[in-house]
């Protein structure tokens, strides 16, 4: 949370004083010669990668639980994302408007029912003797935070390009982070109760959530898939914003030219996708952030 308040504070102030217009811009200006394409160029392809994850995702989700096509699922996410994110700016604004409050509302409502109906089983001396294989967490915790970053830092820059209010960003922000924080207890400590039962699903917040009966499931299944979308409209948005400024294509053909070339991505897979793309990403983006701690320490 401090992390994700701290550099959102920083990528903000450096858009609105340098005139930043994309990732591009901001990866520029913090990083120099060399090490500065190699980022530009990883993050474009990450966030490609990002999005053809998210459609194979789509498609491994409906068709786990709905039998139906992968396919389906594919190329529903990839029209729908046209749709949006042919309103530009304004089109993430909605959708996001009405995500967020959606998954908060759930989240909330499940983790209310889950400590209700748990009662008596949930104690600190518990949750204390529940094994864990995680030793390095604060490494961890700075390579995950750092990969959301860089990632959401292909939205905030332009943002901070368009809504000419810093208060509202810094703000907005901050209730983001705060928020985003309040939901990964939620469902962290739902997790750590359910060990070590969890890791046999592959998505085992619906494993913990099936006890509370199909319209739950249907809900959280729901949810889960607008993040999804939220997602890939995010990363293939960021994308489109840097190839127009940096070919002169319109943001329109970017869109389409993008989501043309994560649909045979797509098809590698979402776990062989995810368990390279994710961890690697993550390294390179802390490299990233402490370049951009140093470079708004001697400018900013």
């Amino acid at each position: 949370m401090i992390m994700y308040m701290l550099y959102s504070f920083m990528i903000i102030n450096l858009s609105i004083k340098y005139k930043l217009n994309s990732y591009k811009d901001l990866i520029s200006l913090v990083s120099s010669g060399f090490l500065s394409k190699i980022i530009d160029i990883l993050t474009s392809f990450f966030m490609i990668s990002g999005a053809a994850i998210i459609l194979a995702g789509s498609g491994a989700l409906l068709h786990q639980y709905f039998g139906i096509s992968k396919w389906i699922g594919i190329v529903l996410m990839a029209a729908i994302s046209l749709i949006i994110l042919f309103r530009n700016t304004k089109g993430l604004i909605e959708i996001n408007s009405f995500i967020v409050p959606s998954l908060l509302i759930v989240i909330i409502t499940i983790f209310i029912l889950y400590i209700f109906f748990s009662g008596h089983a949930i104690n600190i001396s518990h949750i204390k003797s529940i094994p864990y294989n995680k030793n390095y967490w604060l490494l961890s915790s700075l390579v995950y935070a750092s990969f959301n970053i860089l990632s959401f830092s292909g939205v905030l820059v332009p943002f901070s390009h368009e809504i000419k209010r810093k208060k509202y960003l810094i703000i907005g922000t901050a209730i983001g982070a705060l928020g985003l924080t309040v939901l990964s207890f939620m469902l962290n400590f739902m997790l750590l109760m359910n060990m070590p039962y969890i890791f046999n699903y592959d998505i085992p917040l619906l494993y913990i959530v099936s006890r509370f009966g199909k319209v739950i499931q249907i809900l959280l299944l729901g949810i889960i898939w607008l993040e999804m979308f939220s997602t890939e409209v995010s990363d293939i948005y960021s994308v489109s914003k840097t190839l127009e400024q940096s070919f002169s294509i319109s943001y329109n053909r970017a869109v389409m030219y993008i989501l043309a070339l994560a649909i045979p991505i797509s098809q590698i897979g979402f776990k062989k996708l995810i368990n390279f793309l994710y961890p690697a990403f993550g390294i390179i983006s802390f490299i990233f952030l402490i370049q951009c701690i140093i470079f708004y320490k001697k400018n900013y």
